[in-house]
């Protein structure tokens, strides 16, 4: 049997349908989240950048030949270069300074999924890491389709999180889910079943620990 991701996804599809369709998004592409909710994940969110790079950084470490240690270098200097950057300056607008971001705690979510990752990577090979990641890079892209295809979405000015939503449906972030689900698809093909359903438990796990960093949002406006 030849393996692809949606077959992950279609494995854990409720946990995959409660994290891309979860109520903090809901609430974002409607105009209705709490500003200190949102304030809360951005800070968060900037911390597990930080440790995505680092997973980035380990990616790199376990790759095996050229052409898996420059994808690994480019997503560790797109993390470190570009997207954080880009989310500094998009805090700055949100009134969080970057001397903020520097002496943040780091919450329990955000403690428990960025380091499931580091564990997973650590533990097993790339593809055990990409797995563990794939809630994130390929799910921001899929919730940012999906958002934009619901009836309640505000879209404009008239929304204050209108620029995070442009961020995740951007041809740039799009291209990047894309090029990631290629690459899982790729190295999913010729796996055993029983590599399958080690990778799905990986899989589902994470993805639960994305709805705790949504629901961390929620609970802290509360």
């Amino acid at each position: 049997m030849s393996y692809r991701f949606t077959d992950l996804t279609d494995a854990c599809a409720i946990e995959w349908r409660a994290y891309t369709e979860h109520d903090f998004v809901r609430q974002l592409a409607s105009g209705r989240l709490k500003d200190e909710a949102f304030r809360h994940y951005l800070k968060q969110d900037y911390l597990f950048l930080m440790h995505f790079g680092r997973a980035y950084a380990l990616a790199t470490y376990k790759s095996r030949d050229m052409a898996e240690l420059r994808h690994g270098l480019e997503g560790l200097k797109t993390i470190i270069d570009v997207e954080l950057e880009l989310h500094i300056d998009y805090c700055r607008e949100w009134g969080i300074s970057e001397n903020d971001l520097a002496t943040l705690p780091e919450a329990r979510a955000t403690l428990a999924y960025t380091r499931y990752v580091l564990d997973t990577g650590n533990r097993g090979d790339l593809l055990d890491l990409h797995v563990a990641l794939a809630p994130c890079l390929v799910g921001y892209g899929v919730i940012a389709q999906w958002q934009a295809k619901q009836p309640f979405t505000v879209r404009g000015a008239t929304n204050p999180f209108e620029k995070w939503m442009q961020m995740y449906e951007s041809d740039a972030f799009q291209s990047a889910m894309r090029d990631e689900i290629t690459w899982l698809d790729a190295r999913l093909a010729d796996i055993t079943p029983e590599r399958f359903a080690q990778l799905t438990t990986t899989f589902c796990e994470a993805t639960r620990l994305e709805i705790d960093f949504w629901q961390m949002g929620l609970d802290q406006a509360d």
